[in-house]
């Protein structure tokens, strides 16, 4: 097949970040620091160029009515006695173009805003090397055209993001941070390894490497494997003797366990929060379109095989569910406003894997939905962090309670937040209102109608925790000395957040469901009025709670915080989810569990190499004597031990 320059050279855009890393990384930063800006953001903005390419060809391609799912570059890795067969490649399907373009898009504007951000502060070159290598791995993960590659890269997003969590390594509490995050997700990738090895060995044993449905010699661990039908078919008539589940149900749920992890869906989600104590940049690149996206993705690219066990499904979507509500309520307590961006992250991943849950191979819109609002999402809420980055760099103090008055001060921050506040609270006609108005459709077209209510829900108190920062940051006076004086970031801050808002306004418009679709594409046309005209006044709702509570000078928010004093401390600490697992791991595991095997460890192991080396350091004392230099001695023990021979040649002959 005759491919265009780009699709043949798919490489370029993970490549690009790579090599600038290995550039800057071995080379630049040791001569000139700021030199390593200007490369690494030139390099994303070369990767964006190129994604931007790859997708206006891929769109001709698909609609030329060629393979919608191709990989136009590649090379054989690993191979063992055709029984395991592992390439390295480029996966071009829809959604890993999607990927890209967003992955890239907000990266390249992260990597801009960084520069002026970032001035002046120590470790500025380590900074952006990290930055790169955070680029490519998430790329590598979008591109994977087999599940070991997805993983391979997986793990290299997890270090890249406890490189630049614990940027500030100096502060304990950024340590503590980049620690909590990288054994978290470590604990749940271990799940999604045995899922692997589960989907690997037991799809080869039936099928030996070979796709039935793609009509090629495929390794166990290739997604268009994986998604065969008569692989997962084969796999749901296995049954596990774990509460009557089949094979397919058990390895995906252990699959949705990694998911979760790295998308920080309850009860997994305890790292995220804290991930703040990294630099805002690193928050808006984290939080936006790499790396808490990066389980929505591996769902949406297993979907069929989840698909195929709807006890799966339905898993992802009631965990997605609660998740939304959940990190929803906490957002509405919480002052650093870094924080409350965090939980309204986790909320609308929690959107996005519920969406994914009610969808179905005959009815997928909530497949397509998905997708659309991980791209909608990732513009708004990488505006968001980006934005609230200018107000800190401002106020400098992350408390919204610090700040007020700001909209005099910092006009282009005030109005390109204002967008962003109004798009992912789901206001006509900016972004968010499109991909959550088919987000319920879905939850409601598939009969979840609980889900499609926590929805509704939702979606009202996403307004009125955004709209509480705003009119506690941007209205009233300021509160603080740093307020009087705050101004507009400099231009190449405040040129990102131009271009993120003007994506935020108009992302809705993108038909994604001529892109985006498993099954049939036309079965959602356009908006559900009736659907809209609800989600839209569940947000005017939360709006006008918020501006009765924050907007005007009524006591409201003190009043009801007495009154109900203790949900709202409940609420306000996190519903102690932090200390019950401290409870668990410091109370629990390691007094009855760590301490026992640190005892075993010290006295059995370390003890048995301990003996071994006192015995051979007490047989070397012995066996030195032997050793002497000197020629009498050698003689005596030639005549002893020829006596001693003849002594027992005497004693056997004798009997």
């Amino acid at each position: 097949m005759d491919y265009s320059f780009i699709l043949k050279n798919a490489w370029l855009i993970p490549g690009i970040p790579f090599i600038s890393f290995l550039f800057i990384g071995l080379l630049i930063r040791q001569f000139s620091k700021r030199a390593t800006g200007i490369i690494a953001t030139c390099s994303v903005f070369a990767s964006a160029f190129f994604a931007c390419w790859l997708a206006w060809d891929y769109y001709h391609l698909f609609h030329s009515g060629e393979s919608a799912a191709i990989v136009p570059w590649g090379f054989e890795w690993l191979t063992y006695q055709d029984i395991l067969r592992v390439n390295i490649g480029v996966f071009v399907d829809p959604i890993s173009v999607l990927l890209m373009l967003v992955v890239t898009i907000v990266s390249a504007l992260v990597h801009l805003y960084s520069i002026g951000y970032m001035d002046g502060q120590a470790g500025y070159a380590r900074y952006f090397t990290f930055l790169n290598l955070f680029t490519f791995s998430m790329l590598g993960v979008v591109v994977a055209p087999n599940i070991l590659q997805l993983f391979i890269c997986w793990e290299l997003v997890g270090l890249s993001s406890f490189l630049l969590i614990g940027y500030y390594y100096e502060r304990p509490s950024a340590v503590s941070a980049s620690k909590k995050a990288f054994i978290v997700t470590r604990f749940a990738d271990l799940f999604f390894w045995i899922g692997i090895l589960i989907l690997g060995y037991f799809g080869y044993q039936m099928f030996g490497g070979i796709g039935p449905e793609a009509g090629a010699n495929l390794g166990p661990f290739d997604f268009l494997y994986l998604n065969s039908p008569a692989v997962t078919g084969k796999l749901a008539e296995l049954q596990t003797p774990f509460w009557g589940m089949n094979l397919l149900t058990l390895s995906m749920i252990f699959v949705f366990i990694g998911a979760a992890g790295k998308s920080a869906m309850f009860p997994l989600h305890i790292w995220l929060p804290d991930a703040m104590e990294g630099p805002t940049p690193v928050s808006a690149l984290i939080h936006a379109a790499t790396m808490v996206v990066a389980g929505v993705y591996l769902v949406a690219r297993l979907f069929p095989a989840f698909a195929f066990s709807m006890d799966a499904l339905l898993v992802v979507a009631y965990v997605g569910a609660f998740t939304s509500i959940f990190a929803a309520i906490i957002g509405c307590t919480q002052d650093d406003i870094k924080r409350i961006l965090a939980y309204s992250t986790l909320s609308q991943i929690g959107y996005m894997m519920f969406a994914l849950g009610v969808a179905t191979m005959i009815h997928s819109l909530g497949y397509t939905a998905s997708m659309f609002h991980l791209f909608t999402h990732a513009f708004f809420k990488a505006l968001l962090f980006l934005a609230a980055g200018a107000m800190i760099h401002a106020v400098h103090s992350n408390e919204i309670w610090d700040m007020g008055g700001l909209a005099r001060k910092m006009p282009i921050t005030h109005l390109t937040f204002l967008i962003a506040t109004l798009a992912i609270a789901g206001v006509p006609p900016l972004a968010g209102f499109f991909s959550k108005d088919e987000i319920l459709a879905a939850a409601l077209g598939n009969h979840h109608t609980n889900i499609y209510l926590l929805g509704l829900v939702v979606g009202g108190l996403t307004a009125f925790y955004m709209f509480r920062i705003y009119f506690v940051t941007f209205w009233g006076k300021p509160r603080s000395e740093a307020c009087e004086h705050a101004h507009d970031a400099p231009m190449i801050m405040t040129l990102p957040l131009i271009i993120l808002a003007i994506f935020s306004a108009v992302a809705g418009f993108v038909p994604m469901s001529h892109f985006i679709h498993i099954g049939n594409p036309l079965e959602h046309h356009g908006i559900d009025f009736a659907i809209a005209t609800r989600a839209s006044l569940a947000a005017l709702i939360g709006i006008g709670i918020a501006y009765l509570f924050y907007g005007v000078r009524w006591n409201v928010v003190g009043f009801l915080t007495k009154k109900l004093s203790i949900p709202y401390m409940i609420i306000k600490r996190k519903f102690f989810i932090d200390e019950v697992y401290l409870f668990i791991t410091k109370k629990i595991i390691f007094r009855f569990v760590a301490v026992p095997i640190a005892w075993f460890d010290r006295n059995v192991v370390d003890g048995g190499v301990n003996l071994s080396a006192w015995s051979a350091r007490s047989m070397g004392s012995v066996l030195k004597n032997l050793q002497t230099g000197q020629v009498q001695t050698y003689g005596a023990f030639f005549i002893n031990g020829a006596i001693a021979v003849l002594l027992l040649l005497w004693f056997y002959l004798s009997y």
